[in-house]
């Protein structure tokens, strides 16, 4: 019996390292490229006190510069973090210099206890909407 279990227990090892791509988990996909068009934002003075917008925009830069995370506010108010693509870091510093102004942000959504995020791939200045 001893013997048999080992065997089991080899065999289930040689399989896991030999496909590995056969035990991932059932569902889930590749993440899809979308596009969002909103304000940059320095995410601790938008949190803390709703700053944002041309008045904010000096603040906003030296946060920025200093470490503050960044976020993406699009219509309707809903506010996604900004992340770094590990691959390619170009597009998210990018948006370093883009605080309080009008941007389209393409990359990956990713969505982990309620917060979701951007994988900035590519970042572009847009024309501010009309009020």
């Amino acid at each position: 019996m001893k013997r048999l279990f080992t065997v089991v227990v080899a065999l289930a090892m040689v399989a896991l390292f030999a496909f590995p791509g056969a035990f991932a988990a059932e569902g889930k996909k590749a993440a899809k490229s979308q596009s969002w068009t909103g304000e940059v934002v320095d995410l601790g003075c938008y949190m803390g006190h709703a700053a944002m917008g041309e008045k904010h925009m000096e603040c906003g830069l030296k946060c920025v510069a200093g470490g503050m995370p960044m976020g993406l506010v699009v219509k309707g108010n809903k506010v996604f973090v900004l992340t770094m693509n590990h691959d390619n870091g170009d597009a998210f510093n990018a948006c370093k210099a883009l605080v309080s102004k009008q941007v389209k942000i393409t990359g990956t959504m990713s969505t982990r206890g309620g917060l979701q995020s951007i994988d900035v791939a590519a970042a572009e200045l847009v024309a501010a909407p009309a009020k």
